[in-house]
């Protein structure tokens, strides 16, 4: 356990964030945090902490799970405030996986009304775009949701 006399309580902490106290040991307990303790055994929190937080925060609000969250932080250096540069990689991978994301939504949102590849066939619409269950042949789901187009099989 390491030792220090200062730092932000986990009250500060809470208070800046908007997070839960418990929610804070739940993160520290995920290894999202790693804070110092005072010699009275009081969590001591870095300024650091309040960027981490914050970030698992909005990650996980983006359906990030605490798993990728924490896969990410773990090249993050431990023991010092990450720079601007750490963030920036962090941000790049996040950033590219949210823009899958964001096609996926776009193509949901204007497909929703037709033809989906489903192989259900009940409308008419769905037999034109997905004749005889032809995607069925690219497996299984949603064929023309998840990327395949019609005729592609």
């Amino acid at each position: 356990m390491k030792l220090k006399a200062s730092g932000l309580s986990i009250g500060q902490i809470a208070d800046r964030t908007g997070l839960a106290v418990s929610a804070i040991r739940f993160y520290e307990e995920q290894g999202l945090v790693n804070p110092d303790r005072n010699s009275g055994g009081q969590r001591r929190y870095e300024r650091a902490d309040i960027r981490r937080l914050s970030f698992v925060m909005i990650a996980q609000r983006l359906g990030f799970t605490l798993s990728e969250i924490r896969a990410q932080f773990a090249a993050l250096p431990e023991g010092r405030t990450p720079t601007k540069a750490d963030w920036s990689k962090i941000s790049r991978h996040f950033g590219a996986e949210l823009d899958a994301r964001i096609a996926g939504l776009t193509a949901l949102r204007d497909r929703l009304d037709k033809c989906i590849g489903c192989g259900c066939l009940s409308l008419r619409q769905c037999h034109l775009y997905n004749r005889q269950d032809e995607a069925a042949a690219n497996g299984q789901g949603p064929r023309y949701l998840l990327g395949d187009t019609p005729g592609a099989g």
